[in-house]
Order: C-alpha cells, then structure tokens, then sequence
C-alpha cells in the first residue's frame, strides 16, 4: 500500500521526484526539501536545514517562477488518483481550512480569510482512505491513501456594488467543492469511490457530478430541499418514515463539550429531489437519492444540541444494517480533522517565515503531502496497531534510543507501540486510561528523537 511507512529519503523521491519543474535539478531540490522536513517536521526551513548554504539553496528555490503549488503537488495527486483506481471501497473525504498567517506582519500577497481581518490562505482538500474493515459496530477502518484533490486560494473581498452577475461570473468558493471528481474521471473497474463532505457541501452541483461520474455520496443536509414533485420538502418526507432501530455514534469532544458515546434512532427514505435555477434555466431533478435521520436519543444531561444529522446518499439504506454503514462511512470525516491536525499541529504549515505569498504556496505544498505521511503513521497505530510498518521506517537507531530510553516495549515495536514511545519522548504519560496520544506529544516526541539521532551521528563521526 502507499500509506506503507518507508524512510524520508526514499518517501520524498517518491512523492516529488517527477515534479515538472523545468530544470532536473530543482526536481532534486525539491526531494531534498521534502526529505528534510518530513524528518524533521515543525514548518519552517532553519529547523529543516542546520547547514547554512542547504538553507539558502532552499530558499532560493521556493522564490524560482517555475515551482508553483500546482507543480509541486501534482505528482502525488496522481499517484493518490492511480491509487484509487485499483479495485477497493475508497472514501474522498472533503473539506476546507484556514491557515492564518496574521502574526507574520512582514507576508505580502495573502488572501483576507475568516471575518476579514485575517490575513492567509483557504486551504481545500479531499483526502483519499481505503477502507479495510469494519467493526462489529459498523465503523469503518481504513489506510490512508493520500490528498486526491487540494486547492490553495487567496480569497478577495467582493468589489463595492458587485452585481449579481458579476458575482457568478467570477470564481467563488462553491465551486471546489467536488470538483476533483470532474477532472479526475470515473472509478476503475473494481474501485468505489464514496465522496464524503459536511453541510457545505449540500448544493446541487456536488450531487450532480457524483451522479454523472458514477460516484456514491454520503453528504450532510443542510437544505429543506423540495422534492421533485414540488408538493412536499425533504424533511416532510421524512416524517412518516418507521425507526429502524437503534444504534451508537462515537462523538468527539467539542469546545465545551466532552467526548460521548450517543445512543441515536435510525430512519430512511428515498426521494427525488427538485433541481434549482441557475443561469440558463431550471435544472433537471436528482433521482432516487437516500436520506438518512440519525437522531440522539437519551442525550446526557448537560448537552445543549444533541445529535442531529440528516445525510444524503446514493447507497442502499433500506435496512437497519444499511443504514448503520452510511452513517459509519459519514463518520470517517474526521479522518480530513486530523489531517488538518497533522499539517498545522505535526507539520507547522503555520509558522514559515517566507515573505511572499507564492513562496508559502510552494512550501505548503510540500508540507501538504509531508501531513500526509505523518497522518498515515499516526493511523496505522490506529487501523493495524499490531503490524511492524513504522518500526521498519524508524530503523534500528531510533529503535535502539527509544528502547534505551524507555525499554522494551510488550509485544515488540508494533505500530502501536512506536508511536506512543515516540510521544512519551513529548510528556505523553501512557497510562492505561489515557487512550492514543495527540498531535501536540507525538512531535515533540519525534523532535527530541531527531535531535537524540542527531548527537548520536556527531559522536560517531568524531
């Protein structure tokens, strides 16, 4: 598999190596960035390169007009697409971040982000998992597979006295949403993709382009859509629909709001839902479309909106079993929350002090795919907790600090067992009830690893 674990050096020639960039040896510039900062992850170039003559070559790189974001990243989007081709159930989760760099008053050419007074970069992304399994509750486990589609903009205000045509004749944000599955063509024979995505997703187009692509969905309602009968609305429709059972759905802690386990009932329908006007006339109707009511029931005491999700999907949920797995595969969004997690947190996206904003495009890119990797070794503790794939990319050195340090683990340097060793190196304290660690201790962990290495090889070489 792609997700499988193998050294920055090797990692990065993968990744990068086929880049077209214009020049051979920026391609080898590039692999040469990437394997720096995926060893030694935290954002910023003097932390990547100790060696002052490295630092400036790379910095003269990210300022060169032939490396650009799109150039940068399409390499792995390609192999992630290929990826995805190959027969197995794949989930393209998408979503959209901010990436803020307010506190770098010296940055030029950045976008205005959040409430206007942010000054960065929109960053939307579809993250590709191959699901492997599910558990007995329906949930899905999976690998990472890579970034399948990811866009970097610099948003603008919109002009004083836009027109509304102006306004739809221009760019807009809307318009990312699914719109990889367009330029990516339709699934090998074998191969389901499921495209997941929250509310903002819930707009005619999204659905229209799985439907034309033969792509399934899972998407989050937002809308009280009419129906093509133009009699009643979706959640009307919904009304008369019988429980189908009950179940559980793992929620995750919130800003006042500790983790749960929801008890949740379950109910369907099938409905064909009335295509908008647009520019050109009204739209034909989006037939046959599942909608799926996931509401809590017994909410703790405390909890001031309990679960309630209504999802629209192309798959069965006819039955209770069916259902369970639409929602289990909804559920995986937050697969692109810790992606996100991975790239500012592990990666440091945040923290670069280049000046321009293409420069920083070029550099996120980078660190793009170099979250794509720590993701991946973080999951695979997750999904194959008792397999060897990171005690193999780790090799015996850092194994043998680790074991020096903390000793032999039980049951050897599984997956599972590296990854804690190394966050227990960040103050993670790995008691029974702590369950996986964090971003934040697993690479201040794999920090003080690096620079542990790093005396080792200068004691050696003296």
């Amino acid at each position: 598999m792609s997700t499988t674990l193998i050294p920055p050096g090797q990692w990065a020639q993968n990744e990068f190596a086929f880049a077209k960039l214009g020049d051979s040896r920026r391609n080898k510039r590039l692999v040469k960035i990437a394997t720096n900062l995926a060893a030694h992850p935290g954002g910023t170039l003097p932390q990547a390169f100790r060696d002052w003559a490295e630092l400036k070559a790379a910095y003269r790189f990210f300022g060169q007009s032939g490396v650009s974001f799109e150039r940068v990243l399409a390499p792995h989007l390609e192999r992630t697409r290929q990826t995805c081709c190959q027969p197995g159930e794949y989930l393209l989760i998408e979503d959209t971040t901010l990436l803020d760099y307010s506190g770098h008053p010296a940055n030029e050419d950045l976008g205005v982000i959040g409430d206007g007074a942010g000054r960065g970069f929109e960053l939307h992304s579809a993250l590709a998992v191959r699901i492997e399994s599910w558990t007995l509750e329906q949930r899905s486990e999976g690998v990472v597979v890579g970034l399948f589609d990811q866009q970097c903009r610099s948003p603008r205000p919109a002009l004083k006295g836009e027109t509304r045509g102006q306004r739809l004749s221009r760019p807009r944000k809307s318009q990312s949403w699914a719109a990889a599955i367009k330029s990516a063509g339709r699934p090998g024979s074998g191969s389901q993709w499921i495209y997941i995505a929250d509310r903002e997703s819930d707009f005619y187009e999204p659905l229209q382009l799985c439907q034309q692509h033969g792509v399934d969905f899972v998407i989050r309602s937002y809308q009280d859509r009419r129906l093509a009968d133009k009699t009643r609305h979706l959640r009307a429709a919904l009304d008369p629909a019988p429980v189908l059972g009950q179940s559980t759905v793992e929620v995750r802690a919130r800003a006042g709001q500790a983790a749960r386990t929801a008890i949740v009932e379950l109910r369907s329908v099938r409905v064909d839902l009335d295509g908008p006007w647009r520019p050109g006339g009204w739209q034909a109707p989006l037939k046959d479309v599942g909608v799926v009511e996931v509401r809590e029931v017994q909410a703790p005491a405390g909890v001031k909106e309990p679960l309630h999700w209504i999802l629209l999907t192309s798959l069965p949920c006819r039955t209770k079993a069916e259902v369970q797995r639409v929602v289990g595969r909804y559920t995986a969004r937050w697969w692109i929350e810790e992606y996100h997690k991975a790239l500012k947190s592990g990666a440091g996206v945040q923290e670069s002090q280049l000046e321009r904003g293409y420069r920083l495009e070029s550099l996120i890119a980078v660190l793009a795919v170099v979250a794509v990797r720590l993701l991946s070794t973080k999951m695979l503790a997750r999904s194959r907790p008792e397999s060897f794939e990171a005690a193999a990319s780790f090799g015996p050195q850092m194994l043998a600090i680790l074991e020096k340090k903390l000793g032999q683990p039980k049951g050897g340097w599984t997956n599972q067992n590296v990854i804690i060793a190394t966050a227990r190196l960040g103050g993670f304290l790995a008691r029974k009830h702590d369950g996986m660690p964090g971003w934040q201790t697993i690479w201040r962990g794999w920090q003080r690893l690096m620079w542990m290495c790093e005396g080792v090889e200068t004691l050696n070489h003296l």
